[in-house]
């Protein structure tokens, strides 16, 4: 089940006030895209490593690595979520849609 708008998934990650300097700065969107385009590339790698027979603990370590990294990611997403979304939905009385989605993600990564 997704959460809110798609659209808005990335809301606030890469927006900072107005005037502040940010030249030359990496924002958490592009660290989780540039993560993904990495991670991409270690599920190709683990594809050929398939395909040429390599050893199994060396593809399974591999595996490993690339389900760190995508939790890695679903962490930093939560923490933009609740900065961003839920604590605003709280601020606004809207406590059980924030729970909602809490209980959501918690089952989901159960």
């Amino acid at each position: 089940m997704a959460f809110g708008n798609p659209q808005l998934l990335f809301f606030g990650l890469d927006e900072y006030p107005r005037g502040v300097y940010t030249g030359g700065m990496i924002t958490p969107k592009s660290r989780i895209i540039r993560r993904l385009k990495i991670i991409e590339g270690q599920v190709r790698g683990l594809q050929d490593m398939t395909e040429r027979g390599v050893y199994c603990i060396d593809i399974i370590t591999q595996t490993s690595a690339v389900k760190r990294a995508l939790s890695s990611i679903e962490d930093a997403i939560m923490e933009n979520h609740l900065s961003t979304c839920l604590v605003p939905q709280i601020k606004k009385g809207d406590s059980g849609k924030a729970t909602k989605e809490i209980l959501e993600v918690y089952r989901l990564k159960k």
